[in-house]
């Protein structure tokens, strides 16, 4: 009996832990999101030539 009640109460608590981790990734979902599109800005802003900053279409007209 001691057996099989350690192995339920094994496997509420990792049934809790991902529950837990699920609701964490969905609760911050947004926030992820906001930080991998800040991330790719800075990168493209850190990588661009300096020649790709201007429209030369506009320069020309």
């Amino acid at each position: 009996m001691n057996k099989t009640a350690r192995m339920v109460m094994k496997i509420i608590g990792i049934s809790l832990a991902a529950a837990a981790l699920v609701c964490l990734v969905i609760g911050g979902w947004h926030d992820l999101k906001v930080g991998v599109c800040g991330a790719k800005t800075r990168l493209k802003q850190k990588f661009t030539r300096e020649s790709e900053d201007f429209a030369d279409e506009e320069m020309y007209l």
